[in-house]
Formats: structure tokens, sequence, C-alpha cells
């Protein structure tokens, strides 16, 4: 049974989940909306997303240097406790995330995070692209939408696939690290620096 935009929205609402997490959870419960949420709540995605609202101030600065000394990453990381932050699993998801920034070198963490000038902007060569390959009118406007998402997928940290396991996005790997961990973890902030790179 094919699973439409639709329900997968109305998931993503009720639990916050990811796109794909919810594509998923729906596919394997036949379409039927309640026996997803079971699924989600299974395998603890729902209660992070719960979590996700706690106030987290505690945390780390994770410092990563990539490829002898030419790629450096400072990112912040909180979680709610200081008993959390200075935790294993804490410090190892800090570290793989720094990880991905090093080797992905995403600019903003998630959309929302997006300045409007650089959507539009984008939006505008997507257009132009799709009229100069000749694109009927029609779905012109499809196909920049479906490059735009490809091109927040690049650009942003949480939609990116992880590097060691393309099958999942770092947002799913956050939501894996809040439901094992037990507590709301934020990525704050992060600066990628590389050697010979100019700056505006």
């Amino acid at each position: 049974m094919p699973i439409s935009a639709e329900q997968i929205k109305e998931l993503r609402a009720a639990t916050g989940v990811g796109i794909l997490e919810c594509r998923k959870a729906l596919e394997e419960a036949g379409g039927d909306f309640e026996k997803a949420m079971n699924i989600l709540r299974e395998r603890g995605l729902a209660k992070a997303i719960k979590r996700s609202d706690r106030e987290a101030s505690e945390g780390v600065l994770e410092l990563y240097s990539h490829g002898n000394g030419r790629v450096g990453v400072m990112l912040e990381v909180n979680s709610e406790t200081d008993f959390v932050s200075r935790s294993e699993d804490f410090r190892r998801f800090a570290h793989e995330v720094a990880l991905q920034i090093a080797a992905a070198a995403p600019l903003y963490i998630r959309d929302e995070d997006i300045p409007a000038e650089v959507l539009e902007q984008e939006r505008e060569i997507a257009r132009n692209r799709a009229l100069e390959e000749g694109k009927p009118a029609a779905v012109v406007d499809r196909i920049v939408e479906g490059r735009l998402e490809k091109f927040k997928e690049e650009v942003c940290l949480l939609r990116q696939p992880y590097i060691r396991d393309e099958k999942i996005t770092i947002e799913n790997l956050l939501h894996q690290n809040i439901a094992a961990i037990g507590e709301n973890i934020v990525i704050r902030r992060f600066v990628r620096w590389e050697v010979g790179e100019r700056t505006a």
C-alpha cells in the first residue's frame, strides 16, 4: 500500500520524528497510524522528541582537528545536566557530530537557520536551470522545490546523511542519542575552518 505525503505529515506532526523514520514506520504498519506511532515509541524516537522542549544548558565544547590540522571544528553540544555532559556516550556523540562537520562541511544546523535571501537565490538558480534545460513550464515548480530540498540536505547538518551510516541522518542520530541517554540534547552552534579558505 503506497504511503501518502499527508500520512507522513500527520505522523510527523504527532511525533516530531523525521520524515524518513515516519515513512518507514507507516510502511511497516501497512499505513495504520496507531501501529506506526507504536513502532516509533518502541524505537524510543517519539519519546526523544518529547524531551526536545526541555532546557539544555549544560554541555561541552568539542574541538576537532582533521587532516593533519587542515580542517578544524569547534562545536557546542548541550544537555540538561552536568552529569550527562560528562558521560562517555554524550562526549562520543559530540565527537561524531564534529567529525561530520569536518567531513561534510554543513553551513547551518537546521532548515530554519538558512537566511531567506539564500533560499530565494537558490530558488532562482534552480528555476533558471530548469528553464535552460527546456523543462515544461507545468513541472518547473516541482523541479525547483526538489532542488531546494536537495540544497537543504547538503547545507543543513541535521539533514545530512551520517558519514558512518548513510541510511540515517544526523537528526536520526541525535534522536537515537536522546532516547538512549534519556535527556534532551541540543546541537547549539559550530564553526568550521579550513586552511587557505577566505572569509567574507
